[in-house]
């Protein structure tokens, strides 16, 4: 007489255990809940001024950034005064309906502000935002 190991009948296993697949997909989900705002920061260090009515805005094809020293960034990537009027002439071209998001640091002069919203409305651009922190 055989002895079989494991148990008296023949039948395969046909149920799946779906336990330690919820357990990956959670501990998935929380590496992304953790990673995306490291992911969502501007690549340039930026103290935005705080305001109390501010609503959240959905993200643009036109994120404009200045940081303390006056460095511009566009998009996230460094750039220059006349790259921003370029692409910015190039969005406005192509959507018209396109926005501008502008995060300026908040030790950022009026002189310089004023000239990055100047180029960008003279490329077309009509509708340009302040992003801030809530107080």
């Amino acid at each position: 007489m055989a002895m079989k190991l494991g148990g008296g009948d023949d039948e395969p296993i046909a149920e799946i255990n779906v336990v330690p697949l919820v357990d990956i997909i959670l501990v998935v989900l929380i590496i992304f809940m953790v990673t995306a705002p490291l992911v969502l920061k501007p690549t340039i260090d930026i103290n935005l001024p705080k305001a109390a009515s501010g609503d959240e805005s959905p993200p643009t094809p036109l994120n404009i950034a200045v940081n303390k020293e006056g460095a511009i960034s566009l998009n996230g990537q460094p750039t220059t005064l006349e790259n921003v009027a370029a692409f910015a002439t190039k969005m406005a071209q192509e959507k018209p309906d396109t926005a501008a998001i502008l995060q300026a640091d908040r030790s950022v002069t009026l002189e310089t502000l004023t000239a990055v919203i100047d180029i960008v409305k003279t490329a077309g651009i009509k509708k340009v935002a302040f992003s801030i922190e809530k107080k």
